[in-house]
């Protein structure tokens, strides 16, 4: 599972926060213990530790003193948000920058966004 060139704690802190945006883990959720995980992934316990610690201090896990972790609520849409902006950032602002330089109007970059969508919305229709 942690075969990435990104740290292990890393690793485990962007998969729970794959499973919380793809509703795998939900708002209030317990998640698996630090010893769980490191027992299931054969990890040393203080990696766990510190992907857990850094999920709590950007707010999509907290603590129940003496019960475990749990997803934050509200966690689902705090990703989002991120998301949306690091996608805009790293994404949609290179693109613009690009279709300028090279002459490309800004409505056929969008024209051909929306016809992407389009075929994309008929192929996810067609594999219902």
């Amino acid at each position: 599972m942690f075969d990435g060139r990104d740290p292990i704690y890393v690793q485990i802190a962007d998969q729970i926060r794959q499973d919380v945006l793809r509703g795998d883990l939900r708002p209030e959720e317990q998640v698996m213990s630090t010893t769980q995980y490191a027992t299931t992934f054969r990890i040393n316990p203080a990696t766990a530790a510190k992907a857990f610690a850094r999920l709590v201090d950007d707010g999509i896990l907290y603590k129940r003193r003496g019960v475990g972790m749990f997803v934050a609520p509200g966690a689902p849409d705090r990703l989002r948000a991120e998301g949306r902006e690091t996608f805009f950032a790293e994404s949609v602002d290179t693109v613009a920058d690009r279709a300028l330089a090279l002459g490309i109007p800004i409505e056929d970059v969008v024209a051909r966004l929306r016809a992407h969508a389009a075929g994309g919305a008929e192929r996810d229709g067609a594999a219902s």
